[in-house]
C-alpha cells in the first residue's frame, strides 16, 4: 500500500523492524513535542526508532523507546535520550485509537520520523502483532518475488 509522499518531506528515520514484526492496519500523521536540543540532533540523523511503541496514558499519547542521541554542539543544554515525547494528535483520533487498543488488544507502532515543512512528524501505525509463521510467510514471499524479478530480468537479457 504505497502511500503519497508530500513534496517537501524528508525521511529521518524508519522503523523497519516493526514492519517485519506487525501486521498494519491503519496510520496516522502525528506530530512531535521536542525540545530544541533534540529537534538539532535529529537534524544530524542521531535517532533510532527500533523497538519505540506509544502508549495512551490519561488521554494523551507518549512515544517511548526513542532514542535520541545528544546534539554534538550543546553547550549546557542536553536532553534525557530516552524520554518519553508527546504525540500531538485530535481529541477525536486520541479516542478513536484509545478504544481500539483496549478493546482489540492492538498495539501502537512509530513507523517512519520525516520532516514535513520544517517540522517533525511521526508516521503511527495502529498494528496486531504477528505469528512466527507469518514471519516466515512473509520472508518466503519475498524471497520468491526476488526470484521471480531476477528470472524475469534474465529473460529479458537474452
Amino acid at each position: 500500500m504505497p502511500e503519497k509522499v508530500e513534496p517537501g518531506r524528508r525521511l529521518i528515520a524508519d522503523n523497519r523492524k516493526a514492519r517485519h514484526d506487525y501486521h498494519i492496519l491503519e496510520t496516522w500523521e502525528a506530530g512531535v513535542a521536542l525540545l530544541g536540543t533534540e529537534v538539532k540532533a535529529i537534524r544530524e540523523g542521531r535517532i533510532n526508532l527500533r523497538d519505540s511503541y506509544a502508549r495512551v496514558e490519561q488521554g494523551e499519547i507518549w512515544m517511548m523507546n526513542v532514542h535520541i542521541s545528544p546534539y554534538s554542539h550543546r553547550g549546557y543544554a542536553a536532553h534525557d535520550e530516552m524520554r518519553q515525547r508527546k504525540l500531538l494528535l485530535h481529541e477525536h483520533e486520541i479516542r478513536k485509537l484509545l478504544g481500539r487498543t483496549v478493546e482489540k488488544g492492538l498495539t501502537l507502532v512509530p513507523l517512519e520520523m520525516y520532516f514535513t515543512r520544517g517540522r517533525v512528524k511521526v508516521l503511527l501505525a495502529l498494528a496486531k502483532g504477528k505469528q512466527a509463521h507469518d514471519k516466515r510467510e512473509t520472508l518466503r514471499r519475498r524471497d520468491v518475488d526476488r526470484e521471480t524479478r531476477a528470472a524475469v530480468k534474465e529473460r529479458r537479457r537474452s
